[in-house]
């Protein structure tokens, strides 16, 4: 029944999309039949965004039906029990635009994961309840219409309320706050100030500066990539391994999460050690030291972890508040820092190295001055880890309001921000304080002393002697030069100790968040106990335990430049397969990859990739093989494991796009003869059934081109694409069990000739288009029927008339195992029949009695076991005693010939007709594959018998300048003449019963009998063809002569004019051409090149 909603009772604020639930009870149903009131509906409005509630209106008397039905949100149980399909109580279905259909406009709920915490997920109606007729009355599938009635897609007021009970009290930070000041904290670390004085007075301002731009340049193309992952899809908490896990599946996913939690817990320790340092540095000034500096790093790294692990396990809103105060001082100690360069040196700081700004230590630090052991990249492995904070961000996406806008946003302003502020600080620093200083306050420059040239000597201070023995001061050697430096020093101090700590507490977060999402998603089933989350925000405090285990173990090494390279080779690991991440997303052109951060550039991200990798080895080369081992470890394992999750992966879609754009690439290039191949179709049926036609043809396709096994399936069209369908993936896997490189197409079609002609038209793609058609030779012609013979040699018409070249191949026994494989079949199941048999005896052999023995009997006659059904083939009339090998002993050893390794012999190809080289080429392929390497060419051409050398030379010539090598040359003179009498008498015994003989009746009796036999042999076709009928003959005496030894002859195929030559006489052509001779291929290519003697 269809019911028009009135304009009237559509609320004024409601937008003109309406979604209606249509209630047809049997009370509603008879008011409509009196024409006295009209229908009532429940209605849900898009329009109403600010309330986002079901909207309903009661009709009189029914208020009590409704409530009952709408419980919190879910379907209760009515007194009349609901039902879709119910037409005779309550049937419901969806109106949309006014119109009652199951049909529903588009809505965000429809494209939710199941659970999503954003809202739930609504199930549209499927294509089958929309497209099938439906029953009366019935409009939508069960469920459809209480989905949207109970709430699921239009969430009411308790699913409203429950939603801010669950959000309340949940931390989300925006860019700036969650973002921007956590990477900037974290890449502000203890390499800032206590380390970047010694890497510049190491490698000078050039090198210096050029390392923290390879730095940059590392970490701003990673941050490009995790952008543009970040921005493709709603993300979740798990930062770098939520991002890489949804775009390019678990294997990837769970080789970066596992690698870069572990990276952030002993980053932690890296911090804490630099922390550490520094307040070792003030214990040794105040003459304080508790045992030694080595313990004491261990005892004040090991106190201000577990201070730093009661912080983070307090809340993420606790931990916020402390990275602000961390921001505010370590901003204004860097404001210190140049605010001291300015400030005029005193005869101390002089001492120690700190001449203010001049132009002379600036220009003798600009270059390198490694000392004993160091290097570029030694030095670049300690800056490295400075610049790993970018993901620090990233990591916490789950604590974020938009991390599609603040990851991006915020990721590279951090970067831009802090990389500026490391060249200022290197380049300020290097043009104020010396590499090597005393100390003292004596060692100025007397009258009278020669300079050394150096920059403190000429400013007045002599530090030559710090080139023989150590000195504690200069850019060098002391690590608390920017305290030296500043204005205020303790500032600097403060500024070290926000530094490090708040590094050391962004990794401590970063970790175990990553390594939450990791266990959450059970890739790695024995870490599944880490997965669990406390509190509001889901904090993973088990995963805080285990990061704080890790980075003890790694401060109790309490040495910096060894943690350091260890925490450049897992950050350049997880980085490098980041930017691979994005590139192979990207390269895979997926339309599920889509990110909305458009600055990126895949090419850019693979260089990215490569950098971070050739980096590692730089670095460190046995860390970066022990990393990698790791890694492809745990992606094997991974990818062994096959976790149960539907993430999509970018690995099949590369092996698509990848096929695809080499075949778009194909089409871009013109045909070239230098790059020609046979590209085949083979009329084989069934693979199987003719597997000596498909080897001869693979053995020539095999790794150089296309082989493409056809099946035509003839009959009503139903049933045979029901065949057809129900055997394609059998059939190609027969193909790759038996390891034969080719494809399967099999179509349906009225009439065999019309299938083959649509594979020959349709088959392929782009390029990879058949240019080749082989065909077996149809042996049993001559009691085929005649719609048979034509088919066939139409099919070589066809062919002809495509430019398809043309291959038959006939051999002795002939191709079609179909016999051999239904007596198989009938064994296999005769097999499966008594093992039925024999279980059913097992378990009725306790049964007593006469009924028990005769259901067995009974069960054996359903099985068809004491009286098998005859088969069609006449030759088999009985299964029991058949073996396949008895069936027919040599068509068995006939199917697998080709499959054998042919002996030392001879290839002999009679190259009669020049047809482009086709004739000369299969042969030239067949020598270069294993099976066929001992056989030899030799070539048979026609020629004139005055001319025999002078034409074995020219064609000698010709070959060598093709690059074909051959054994002998033979030039056959007498082709032309007339064949013996004898071979003359057989070729007219087998036309005979084909012939008409019209030219011994009168007009009107020869007329009759064209008309009654039109496609017999007449006598006017003989005499006109009279001559090639001849050549056939001779030739075959001539094949008898001289190849009856081959292992294989390629043969000219004749080619019969359309109108001219009848079916039945082309086919007595080949046959005598071919007759009593080793396997023959008959070829005829289209008459283009196919070689060439062009470089």
């Amino acid at each position: 029944m269809s019911v028009n909603t009135p304009s009237s009772s559509v609320p004024s604020g409601a937008s003109r999309f309406q979604v209606h639930v249509v209630n047809e009870s049997r009370g509603s149903a008879a008011a409509m039949s009196d024409s006295t009131d009209p229908p009532h509906y429940e209605e849900t409005s898009f329009g109403d965004e600010a309330q986002n509630r079901l909207r309903i209106s009661f009709r009189p008397g029914n208020q009590e039906s409704y409530d009952n039905f709408i419980q919190n949100g879910d379907a209760a149980k009515t007194d009349t029990t609901f039902h879709a399909y119910d037409s005779h109580t309550n049937t419901y279905y969806l109106q949309t635009f006014g119109h009652n259909t199951v049909d529903a406009v588009p809505k965000i709920e429809y494209y939710r994961n199941t659970g999503s915490v954003s809202g739930p997920k609504v199930n549209r109606p499927s294509l089958l309840e929309i497209h099938e007729q439906l029953a009366k009355n019935v409009a939508v599938a069960p469920g459809s219409a209480d989905r949207v009635a109970n709430g699921d897609g239009m969430p009411g007021d308790e699913q409203a309320e429950n939603k801010e009970e669950d959000t309340a009290g949940v931390v989300k930070f925006g860019w700036v706050k969650g973002v921007l000041v956590r990477c900037m904290l974290n890449i502000w670390g203890v390499m800032l100030f206590i380390r970047l004085s010694w890497i510049v007075g190491e490698a000078g301002i050039g090198l210096g500066v050029l390392i923290i731009l390879l730095s940059t340049m590392v970490t701003s193309i990673t941050g490009l990539s995790t952008s543009a992952i970040a921005t493709n899809g709603f993300v979740r908490g798990g930062g770098a391994y939520y991002l890489i896990s949804r775009s390019l599946g678990p294997e990837f996913g769970g080789s970066i999460g596992l690698i870069f939690a572990f990276a952030n817990a002993v980053a932690v320790a890296m911090y804490v050690v630099g922390f550490a340092e520094t307040v070792v540095d003030l214990l040794k000034e105040s003459d304080s030291m508790m045992v030694d500096p080595t313990n004491d790093i261990r005892i004040i790294g090991s106190i201000t972890v577990v201070i730093l692990l009661g912080i983070s396990v307090a809340g993420m809103e606790w931990e916020a508040k402390a990275q602000v105060i961390l921001l505010v001082i370590l901003l204004i100690a860097i404001a210190n820092f140049f605010i001291g360069t300015v400030i005029p040196s005193n005869n101390e700081k002089k001492s120690r190295g700190f001449f203010n700004y001049q132009a002379s230590i600036f220009a003798e630090n600009f270059g390198p001055s490694f000392t004993k052991g160091e290097g570029f990249f030694s030095v670049f492995a300690i800056f490295f880890p400075a610049a790993t904070g970018i993901l620090a961000g990233a990591n916490i996406s789950g604590d974020l309001e938009d991390p599609q806008d603040a990851i991006p946003r915020g990721t590279m302003l951090a970067i831009f921000i802090t990389t500026v502020a490391y060249i200022g600080v290197a380049i300020c620093v290097a043009a104020c304080v010396v590499r090597d200083a005393t100390g003292s306050i004596n060692d100025t420059i007397v009258s009278g002393m020669n300079c050394n040239g150096s920059a403190a000597c000429e400013l007045g201070y002599d530090f030559s002697r710090c080139q023989h023995e150590p000195c504690q001061y200069g850019l060098m050697n002391n690590f608390q030069v920017m305290s030296m430096v500043s204005g205020f020093g303790p500032l600097i101090t403060a500024g070290i100790f926000s530094a490090t700590l708040s590094s050391a507490l962004a990794s401590l977060v970063s970790a175990p968040k990553v390594f939450q999402a990791l266990c959450k998603d059970n890739i790695f089933k024995g870490l599944q106990f880490f997965a669990k989350g406390y509190g509001k925000n889901n904090e993973p405090l088990r995963g805080y335990l285990l990061t704080f285990v890790i980075a003890m173990a790694f401060i109790l090494i309490a040495e910096l430049n060894v943690i350091a390279p260890i925490i450049s080779n897992f950050f350049l690991a997880s980085y490098a397969l980041i930017n691979f991440s994005c590139f192979h997303a990207s390269y895979a052109k997926s339309p599920g990859w889509r990110p909305a951060y458009g600055i990126y550039n895949m090419w850019v991200s693979l260089f990215g990739a490569i950098l971070c990798c050739a980096v590692m080895f730089v670095i460190n080369w046995w860390a970066a093989v022990i990393t990698y081992v790791i890694e492809l470890s745990l992606y094997i394992y991974v990818t062994y494991k096959k976790p149960d999750v539907n993430w999509g992966s970018s690995t099949q879609a590369l092996s698509y796009v990848s096929a695809l754009d080499n075949a778009l690439e194909l089409t871009t290039v013109e045909d070239h003869v230098k790059n020609f191949r046979p590209q085949c179709i083979v009329l084989t049926g069934g693979p199987m059934a003719r597997p000596a036609l498909l080897d001869i043809t693979h053995a020539f396709t095999k790794n150089s081109g296309l082989c493409i096994c056809c099946e035509v399936f003839v009959g009503p069209r139903k049933l045979c694409v029901k065949e057809m369908n129900s055997g394609m993936a059998k059939k190609q896997a027969w193909l790759i069990k038996n390891k034969i490189k080719a494809f399967y197409a099999a179509v349906a079609a009225d009439y065999f000739r019309d299938g083959v002609r649509s594979l020959l038209q349709a088959s392929g793609l782009g390029r990879m288009k058949p240019n080749t058609l082989v065909i077996g030779y149809k042996k049993n012609w001559r009691k085929a029927p005649l719609s048979e013979i034509e088919n066939y040699v139409g099919i070589l018409h066809d062919a002809f008339d495509f430019e398809i070249g043309v291959v038959i191949v006939r051999i002795s026994q002939g191709f079609d195992i179909s016999p051999v494989l239904q007596v198989q079949d009938e064994l296999e199941k005769l097999e499966q029949e008594r093992l039925a048999l024999e279980a059913a005896i097992k378990d009725n052999e306790s049964e007593e009695g006469k009924g028990g023995i005769r259901g067995l009997f009974k069960k054996a006659g359903k099985l068809n076991i004491t009286k098998p059904a005859p088969k069609k083939d006449g030759n088999i009339n009985t299964i029991q005693s058949m073996h396949v090998g008895e069936f027919n002993q040599k068509l068995v050893e006939a199917s697998a010939q080709f499959k054998k390794k042919q002996g030392k012999g001879t290839i002999d190809v009679w190259w009669l007709f020049d047809d482009g080289g086709l004739t000369l080429l299969i042969p030239y392929i067949l020598t270069l594959r294993k099976k066929w390497k001992d056989c030899k060419l030799r070539i048979y051409v026609g020629g004139k018998i005055n001319r025999i050398e002078e034409e074995k030379i020219s064609m000698a010539s010709l070959l060598s300048k093709f690059r074909i090598k051959f054994a002998d040359i033979h030039i056959i003179g007498d082709i032309n003449i007339k064949p013996n009498k004898e071979s003359w008498k057989v070729f007219e015994e087998l036309i005979e019963p084909y012939r008409l003989h019209e030219s011994h009746k009168d007009v009107t009796t020869a007329e009759k009998l064209k008309r009654e036999s039109p496609w017999k042999i007449t006598d006017a076709e003989l005499e006109a063809v009279k001559e090639k009928s001849y050549r056939q003959v001779r030739l075959n005496e001539l094949l008898q002569e001289h190849s009856r030894a081959a292992n294989l002859i390629v043969l000219s195929l004749p080619v019969a004019r359309k109108g001219s030559i009848s079916d039945l006489l082309y086919m007595a052509w080949l046959e005598i051409l071919t007759k009593n001779l080793p396997p023959v291929l008959l070829v005829r290519g289209n008459h283009k090149n196919v070689l060439t003697f062009y470089s």
